[in-house]
């Protein structure tokens, strides 16, 4: 999934540790949820359409066979072409023969989830295809060697300072402190990739069964390009974005746009139905349409996980999340981060390559508030966790896996007995003095106590315990 593994617990430490990385997630996080809550209370009835999407993608996703063979057959009939991949290599080979047939030579892209997910560009650079990113933000880390950081806004760990000097490596232009001038810079480059590409590839934020039309929805006009420029137009989509009809479309923009970036309406959203017609103007004279499985029918199957294939990819629920907010997108190894990518990226790549993930969460809940299709986040992490608990066995945990069960078991030892608990209760109390500072928290701990002490306070031990102050309480009001 365009990363080689998870290793969350090791890069979330290096991102915490990261002071300009901290300052650009809560810059640009609060932006976006700040813009995100006024959109938002201003649409009548909000509430209400979060609940109609909701059921929409619950219906789909529950008669997915039916939808997607309607889809194929639209497709067809408006001169498409359709390709089904069951995993990431299917998928990269078959755009990769679709290219080598027509001797492309040149791809641009626009910004594809979907894409990086199966690591698309790799294919193509191994098979000698010149590809470019178009979007700004996924040209900054194309040429940065590295991946996105958020769903959309993919450069969010990137300072301007450090685009100016990436820019100035890549290109060779003086160093610009004017965002104006880099975005000048990016545009005159990229404006003449658009104009000698064989082949555009994109993604599609929703496929609509009744009519073969995908949407893209953008605000660079960079995707509008991708897919009308080239002679070839190639869409990478995954089986969960469709939805059943066009005049569903209304409901899916207005709460998109809202809950991504605040705006009433992306600057662009791009409806295509097949290749150009012979009274259009412009657009490709093939259109392809690659229907990506790779683990998502696995999802499909589990009553419990399935509600995770609702996601229209807006990213609100990164924007809130308090992990995610310190830790950023590149500490949970996969494209997908935040939430969805705790939930998503275990049911895709395998739970044992990513058993970490739906433990990087606190279940506070805001991502399941701030969902437009009200994906219950909580309860998709419980029951990857139970998954993953029942999964382990005690003669193949390590170290730490085992110090943690036996305290476990011996705080429930100590507290279902008063008497251990009471003496449990002075010792630490006395214990914990080299510890103690004058606020009364504690500071620095030793392991196991520190994963917790090296990021926040932990509270002293208090010399009563509650039973006794309870008892005393009663005694006092008789």
């Amino acid at each position: 999934m365009g990363f080689e593994e998870v290793r969350f617990e090791k890069d979330s430490d290096k991102a915490i540790q990261n002071k300009p990385l901290q300052k650009a997630l809560v810059n640009v996080t609060d932006r976006f949820r700040s813009a995100r809550n006024k959109a938002s209370s201003e649409v009548p009835g909000w509430e209400e359409l979060r609940s109609n999407v909701r059921e929409i993608k619950k219906n789909t996703i529950e008669n997915l066979d039916k939808y997607l063979t309607l889809l194929e057959e639209n497709v067809i009939k408006s001169g498409g072409r359709v390709h089904w991949a069951k995993d990431a290599d299917e998928a990269s080979q078959i755009i990769v023969n679709i290219a080598n047939e027509r001797n492309v030579k040149s791809v641009v892209k626009s910004k594809s989830m979907a894409t990086e997910e199966i690591d698309l560009n790799s294919s193509f650079e191994s098979a000698g295809i010149k590809v470019v990113e178009t979007d700004l933000g996924e040209y900054i880390i194309q040429l940065a060697g590295e991946h996105p950081s958020h769903i959309i806004a993919p450069a969010i760990h990137k300072t301007k300072d450090d685009i100016s000097k990436l820019f100035s490596e890549k290109l060779g232009i003086p160093h610009y402190e004017n965002p104006e001038e880099l975005t000048k810079v990016a545009r005159e480059k990229l404006r003449s990739e658009f104009l000698n590409a064989d082949m555009g590839v994109s993604g599609a934020n929703f496929a609509v069964a009744e009519t073969g039309t995908i949407v893209v929805v953008e605000n660079e006009g960079n995707a509008r390009l991708t897919t009308t420029v080239p002679k070839i137009h190639v869409a990478l989509v995954g089986i969960e974005k469709l939805i059943p009809r066009y005049e569903d479309l209304s409901m899916f923009l207005t709460i998109l746009a809202r809950s991504a970036t605040g705006q009433k309406s992306s600057t662009y959203v791009s409806f295509i139905t097949g290749p150009k017609k012979p009274s259009d103007i412009e657009g490709p004279e093939e259109f392809h349409l690659v229907l990506l499985d790779n683990g998502r029918s696995g999802v499909l199957a589990s009553e419990e996980t399935r509600e995770s294939l609702y996601c229209i990819r807006c990213g609100a629920c990164l924007n809130n999340c308090p992990v995610y907010r310190h830790v950023g997108g590149h500490s949970y190894g996969s494209v997908y981060s935040g939430p969805i990518g705790a939930i998503i990226t275990p049911q895709l790549m395998g739970i044992d390559k990513a058993a970490e993930l739906p433990f990087a969460s606190s279940l506070c809940g805001a991502c399941h508030d701030v969902c437009p299709v009200k994906i219950d986040f909580p309860k998709v992490l419980l029951t990857l966790r139970k998954r993953i608990v029942k999964s382990r066995k005690l003669s193949v945990k390590n170290t730490k896996d085992i110090i943690e069960k036996l305290g476990i078991k011996f705080w429930r030892f100590t507290v279902l007995n008063n008497s251990i608990y009471k003496i449990t209760n002075k010792l630490l109390y006395y214990l914990q003095t080299p510890w103690k500072e004058s606020n009364g928290k504690l500071k620095s701990l030793p392991y196991p106590f520190s994963r917790w002490t090296d990021q926040r306070d932990f509270p002293s031990v208090a010399k009563r315990t509650f039973r006794d102050r309870w008892k005393e309480r009663r005694g006092q009001m008789g």
